[in-house]
């Protein structure tokens, strides 16, 4: 069902003064990450306040006027909502490509890495060491299988400009081998004109939560499927994945849950349409400690029924140690190792051993 587009983006649309509706913006109305150890942890601790400092925020960039390449965007979504396929239609066509990449046969994982330039742990890299250069070339050389950007200042440091840059070296990589890594927006989702800045931005896919946007959430899928986008959504219980997947969400990820067993309740035993193929995704959270559990944790998600897991502090945690970077965290989390058999601690130096571990796997 297709509901009028957000005041936001009809006020670009139609020249209608916004600043009247608008809530106003505070510098310190968000808590700031370091308090939890995962930046979507932290956005499901701050929810309302979250999601109504992004509404403001929204509501600046289209008062400063939408970019044209947006503005296309935004044309283009509001044309082609009224065709949108309906959810039956869409499991009927199958997978988009960002869901088939991620889908890997039963016994493997795929990885999704996040980019960002705040973190919730201690890391040892230099501040220039963070250019999407440097850093979007090994997510891909070491086998994650997409690249998610934080694009959002509060929560990652990162804006629409990263998510450009990112885009634009992976792109470099066009005809090469291993092939571009499709690029995630992860942006705090409140309106339709960041989905269509995503798109124009040249992201493959849009993260949603939610906790953020609730009800709206099957709106925001269709909005995404208009301009070309798939559709990732945050849940944290198994009560808010049921919804999402009623919504027509086809790739879930479960979000600011510790324990690998909540993690697994979340996803099991819910209703999937006939026909319907469900992504489930671990989001792994960062422990603030120099040892890599998180590549243990992964291993367990796997073998407990999980698709691809989501990274990103745990990533930067040894900085740009030789053995413990973050393209070798990837392919350790990749590897087909299992804790039947290898301990992922050793990783962190604490079994003997524990760098030549790690040194086997990136053979």
């Amino acid at each position: 069902m297709v509901r009028f587009l957000s005041a936001a983006v009809a006020a670009a649309l139609f020249v209608s003064p916004v600043s009247a509706f608008a809530p106003q913006f505070q510098q310190n109305a968000v808590a700031s990450p370091k308090c939890s150890r995962n930046s979507l942890t932290a956005l499901n601790a701050i929810g309302v306040l979250a999601r109504k400092a992004k509404e403001a925020e929204v509501r600046q960039y289209c008062e400063a006027g939408i970019p044209d390449a947006v503005m296309e965007k935004v044309k283009e979504m509001k044309v082609n909502l009224e065709s949108v396929p309906s959810i039956e239609d869409r499991d009927n066509q199958g997978p988009g490509p960002l869901q088939q990449g991620l889908t890997k046969r039963k016994g493997t994982i795929s990885i999704i890495a996040e980019y960002k330039k705040t973190f919730t742990v201690e890391t040892g890299f230099a501040k220039d060491m963070f250019d999407p250069e440097i850093i979007s070339p090994v997510f891909r050389e070491f086998g994650a299988k997409a690249v998610a950007v934080l694009a959002d200042k509060r929560m990652g440091a990162c804006d629409y400009d990263a998510l450009e840059a990112i885009v634009k070296e992976q792109e470099g990589a066009r005809g090469e081998m291993p092939e571009p890594c499709p690029v995630i927006s992860s942006d705090i989702i409140v309106d339709e004109v960041q989905i269509a800045r995503s798109a124009a931005s040249g992201a493959k896919a849009v993260l949603l939560s939610y906790g953020v946007v609730g009800e709206k959430t099957e709106f925001f899928i269709n909005c995404a499927h208009a301009v070309g986008l798939e559709s990732i959504v945050a849940v944290s219980s198994k009560e808010e994945a049921q919804k999402a997947i009623n919504a027509g969400a086809r790739m879930v990820s479960v979000t600011g849950v510790d324990d690998v067993d909540e993690k697994v309740s979340v996803i099991t035993d819910l209703e999937i349409p006939e026909g319907a193929q469900v992504l489930k995704i671990a989001n792994i959270l960062a422990n603030d400690n120099k040892a890599l559990e998180e590549v243990e944790e992964a291993w367990v998600c796997r073998d407990k029924g999980f698709n691809s897991v989501w990274v990103s502090d745990c990533l930067y945690k040894s900085g740009n140690d030789p053995a413990e970077h973050a393209g070798a965290i990837i392919r350790g989390m990749g590897a087909k190792s299992s804790v039947k058999y290898a301990s992922a601690k050793a990783l962190g130096g604490k079994g003997e051993g524990a760098r030549e571990y790690l040194g086997d796997i990136l053979m």
